[in-house]
């Protein structure tokens, strides 16, 4: 696991086991993660999204706590994959990331309370992300992935195709102001009291 420059995200990376008949790989290990994290994530749902290149979605995050953690696996195809600290009071607050994924064997996790967003940069791009929660959608929110505050550089060759929902939402600063991004100390405490109860 390597820890990527906005706090609580990791880039995974997993071995595939090959012979005559074919490939094995492990996508996911609990135990392994938790060895990072110091305490075991939970599995809620298990989404899977086919896009065409250009598709960008995001930058989506839930309600804090208990948020949304996300694992993701680009199984076919390609996306840039953006991680984005919209927690409010964080050291990191407004900073992101973004790492290519174009192999199995490499996975993005996210941790609850950060932001998250993707591009298909190919045709027929099929990413799998695991979730801590289910969807709430009362509790979704959206920064505008081209908010010109956060800056994020997405290709520009690629015409960004947008759902309405993430076209329509708000900066970062204006999210701010509505009071939709969740707190960095909740965050904190959050983590910290999974970390506490595995301890147990």
């Amino acid at each position: 696991m390597r820890p990527l420059s906005v706090p609580g995200a990791w880039l995974s990376r997993t071995r595939a086991f090959a012979d005559d008949r074919g490939e094995f790989q492990e996508l996911y290990s609990a135990r392994e993660l938790s060895g990072t994290l110091g305490y075991e994530p939970t599995v809620a749902q298990i989404n899977r999204s086919v896009s065409r290149r250009g598709v960008l979605r995001g930058v989506h995050f839930a309600q804090m706590p208990p948020s949304q953690a996300k694992y993701v696996t680009c199984l076919s195809g390609a996306v840039l994959d953006v991680v984005v600290d919209v927690r409010v009071g964080s050291p990191a607050f407004g900073t992101w990331e973004a790492v290519t994924l174009d192999d199995p064997r490499h996975s993005l996790y996210v941790e609850a309370g950060l932001g998250h967003a993707f591009m298909a940069l190919t045709d027929d791009t099929v990413v799998v992300y695991l979730t801590s929660r289910g969807y709430a959608p009362g509790r979704e929110h959206a920064v505008h992935p081209r908010d010109p505050e956060l800056g994020i550089k997405w290709p520009g060759d690629i015409e960004p195709v947008l759902s309405d929902k993430d076209r329509k939402a708000p900066g970062l600063s204006e999210a701010r102001r509505c009071g939709l991004l969740p707190s960095y100390d909740d965050c904190v405490a959050f983590h910290r009291s999974l970390r506490e109860h595995a301890a147990v």
